[in-house]
């Protein structure tokens, strides 16, 4: 039996979700801190684990150091390679005492905790030590959103593997807060012009130096209203606004640039994976076919569960 796709209105966990947005940029600060450099900022973003999110393994002190926010538990947790472990619990704060108890316990790891203490992509942002803000955390629909998340992730996940050419993994970007898998045609695009809120220009060009068609999950906020999906191309080719895209739902939005699936849309589909895929899909096809990708050397078929890919 199909697992149900949880309900995630924004309006209901708006303030819950600015503070988890928060506290998911001060641990992707510090993996950003200790990671080498490595193309289109892939080395800063974080992963989905089967109880939250997680930095993944961050060389620091002598060994490694990975942090991870646990959305089953409602804690964050730090473990470090030399055994020493930490975690303190995730309830109703401020983004300053999240801040330092994370700064606190990277030090009891072993760790070297000095991390940029300014927000990134979030317009008029107060630096974490001085957010003294009260913030709410509802357990509840931070359970849920975990829930989309992990269901999303395995979509997200089964698209990636219809291609052969480079592409990212399926990862979480703590500046705009977004799951995302990214596509390239192998080609250089046009130098960006840069201007995203709270993110150096030099950042945002690395990122978009080659083609991209690129699919993402926001939980709501940024000029999206609820939950949505979402599918861009950089640079987007001609017509591509235009483009016939699935399902019925989908519609370009042409103030972002994007085209838009409300995640509504999908969780009270009769098969929500379909949904999605056919999102993911066609709005790919509309990129490549339009931007005019060598889509026959790039394209593979969906790959299964113990079956080699035929070459």
């Amino acid at each position: 039996m199909a697992t149900p796709w949880p309900e995630i209105p924004y309006s209901a966990w708006r303030d819950t979700c600015a503070a988890l947005h928060l506290y998911a940029q001060v641990l992707g600060k510090y993996r950003l801190a200790h990671t080498p450099w490595l193309n289109h900022s892939w080395h800063a973003t974080l992963y989905l684990t089967a109880s939250g999110l997680t930095t993944g393994p961050v060389p620091d002190g002598p060994g490694a150091v990975d942090l991870a926010l646990d959305l089953v538990d409602h804690a964050v947790v730090g473990r470090a390679s030399s055994g020493r472990s930490a975690r303190f619990g995730l309830e109703p704060g401020t983004v300053a005492d999240f801040h330092r108890r994370t700064v606190e316990l990277i030090g009891f790891l072993g760790g070297s905790p000095q991390i940029d203490p300014r927000p990134n992509e979030i317009p008029g942002a107060v630096p974490f030590p001085e957010d003294e803000r009260p913030r709410p955390y509802d357990a509840g629909a931070v359970s849920r959103f975990f829930e989309a998340l992990v269901q999303v992730d395995s979509v997200f996940r089964e698209f990636r593997t219809s291609f052969l050419g480079k592409a990212t993994p399926v990862h979480l970007f703590w500046g705009s807060f977004d799951l995302a898998v990214t596509r390239f045609s192998g080609r250089r695009a046009p130098l960006h012009p840069g201007g995203v809120p709270g993110l150096p220009d030099a950042v945002t060009r690395e990122a978009y130096s080659h083609e991209v068609s690129s699919a993402g999950f926001w939980p709501g906020g940024g000029g999206v209203e609820n939950a949505a999906f979402y599918s861009y191309a950089y640079p987007a080719p001609e017509g591509f606004g235009k483009a016939k895209v699935r399902p019925a739902a989908a519609f370009f939005d042409a103030k972002l640039g994007e085209f838009l699936l409300p995640y509504e849309a999908v969780s009270t589909a009769p098969d929500p994976r379909s949904e999605l895929m056919d999102f993911l899909t066609t709005t790919y096809e509309a990129a490549a076919e339009l931007g005019r990708w060598d889509r026959a050397a790039l394209e593979c078929p969906t790959g299964e569960c113990g079956r080699p890919r035929s070459v």
